[in-house]
């Protein structure tokens, strides 16, 4: 059966699944998992292998797995990935909402911006968070901050989280030096001082469309500001009355969200150094690492919260409970779309695309951002979607061969990453479920404005590359 065929039988199972019958999303995407691996040949998996350049000992071990092991896999092989950055995010989440750090850094950012500026306040902020951090760890940091700010106006609040996401996730498939990007400038032989100049101009264009579809479809809807696991609305409603000398301190309450970027950040910029101190260098490999650097962060975000219960050290069990609670739903449903996305890898889609792809007789900018969107689509990750996209397109920058300088490529595989999010991406699930939204609601929210910024990528690269086909 064509791969194409497996993965739409596969969409069409998950889809009806959550949107119709409404079941469970852990249990619809299992379902599509099961229904896609059961429909994938082991011809297939061989073409799988080969397009991964799996050894002949490793080709043998996939064709052995049973079905159940490679959904196992790939649920596994998610919660490693970002399992514990959910949970420490979930803690960090729910000390900054129940001790009014968020409330403060709220206040502060109001002051400063005003009301009417915040979306584009939002937006800044992740688009800058998202350069050093990977996108779902931006959307964890800040959705409490968008939660305090939406109980002051629950009017604007499904565009305080769409602004959210128009900044972050463009960053993480345009700049350096998020993997998708940094991949992708080395395999076309760009400097990465060209990718991240091209790749913020690029970018804040993509987000500055997106906000502006924020503002319009906020206007055409009314999203109830709901309740979520582990954050009661009336307690932030609580903190939002109070005055602000019962708040925690402005820098107190940005620590627990700045020391994690600090260390992130800390740990790319030494490793891209030639001469760094080794003290340094080491200081910043072992706290650089996301899931340590959470660590950290959620011990001073502990620290406000122990603060507000006068050091009773018993008093934060209920809190943590709820937090706890609140990211073993989420981390169910993230792995469960791992497993989903693992399980259509291996129909051989990408291999089956660059096999087909050069027979469509259309320019190589659109062409590229057409085969990424199907990948990204097809397969859920849009560093994956990257990846698969730039060995494909990798022979066709060679001397003479292009046009126009090959960061364009580079950029517009980037841009197609973004289309299409649905249930099979992790980031789809932890805006979902943290923001309160239904599926439909972040369907409408964030694939498609997600699409909307890609085109709008594709779009302005493509004049870019016809004004100033070498512009460095």
């Amino acid at each position: 059966m064509s791969p194409v065929l497996i993965i739409i039988i596969g969409m069409i199972v998950v889809l009806v699944g959550i949107l119709v019958i409404r079941l469970h999303p852990v249990l619809s995407l299992l379902i599509g998992a099961l229904v896609v691996g059961l429909l994938t040949s082991p011809s297939l998996l061989q073409v799988y292998a080969a397009g991964k350049n799996l050894s002949p000992a490793q080709t043998a071990a996939l064709l052995n797995q049973s079905l159940g092991e490679r959904i196992a896999i790939g649920f596994g092989d998610t919660c490693a990935k970002i399992g514990l950055l959910i949970v420490l995010a979930s803690i960090t989440g729910k000390c900054l909402l129940d001790s009014g750090a968020a409330e403060r850094i709220v206040r502060t950012l109001l002051n400063v911006s005003g009301e009417k500026k915040a979306p584009v306040s939002l937006m800044l902020s992740s688009f800058t968070l998202g350069i050093p951090i990977f996108v779902d760890t931006v959307y964890l940091l800040m959705i409490p901050l968008v939660r305090a700010l939406g109980v002051r106006n629950a009017r604007s609040y499904a565009l305080y989280i769409m602004a959210m996401i128009a900044g972050g996730t463009i960053t993480h498939s345009l700049v350096p030096p998020t993997p998708g990007p940094i991949f992708a400038a080395r395999a076309l032989n760009v400097s990465l001082g060209v990718m991240i100049i091209m790749g913020l101009i690029i970018g804040i264009i993509c987000s500055s469309v997106g906000l502006i579809y924020a503002y319009w479809l906020n206007k055409r809807q009314n999203i109830p500001f709901r309740e979520t696991p582990g954050t009661s609305i009336d307690k932030l409603k609580e903190w939002s009355a109070k005055d602000s000398t019962q708040l925690p301190s402005f820098f107190m309450s940005l620590l627990p969200v700045l020391v994690p970027v600090i260390l992130i950040a800390g740990e790319t910029i030494t490793a891209s150094m030639d001469h760094t101190n080794r003290n340094i260098r080491s200081f910043f490999e072992l706290t650089g690492d996301p899931t340590i650097a959470m660590f950290i962060g959620t011990a001073f975000a502990l620290q406000l919260l122990l603060k507000q219960y006068s050091y009773r050290v018993k008093a934060l069990t209920k809190p943590l409970e709820e937090a706890v609670y609140s990211a073993g739903t989420i981390i169910l449903i993230t792995a469960s779309g791992g497993a989903f996305g693992y399980i259509l890898q291996q129909t051989s889609i990408g291999t089956w695309l660059a096999n087909h792809t050069a027979d469509l007789k259309i320019a190589i900018l659109p062409m590229a951002f057409l085969v990424t969107a199907l990948i990204r689509t097809a397969q859920g990750s849009a560093t994956v979607a990257m990846i698969t996209a730039v060995g494909m397109f990798t022979a066709f920058n060679t001397p003479g061969a292009l046009s126009f300088h090959p960061v364009y490529l580079a950029i517009v595989i980037g841009c197609g990453s973004k289309v299409f999010a649905w249930m099979n991406d992790s980031g789809f699930w932890v805006i979902c479920k943290m923001s309160g939204f239904t599926e439909q609601e972040t369907i409408k929210n964030n694939s498609v404005m997600l699409a909307i910024m890609g085109v709008t990528g594709l779009a302005f690269t493509m004049l870019m590359a016809k004004l100033f086909p070498f512009p460095f």
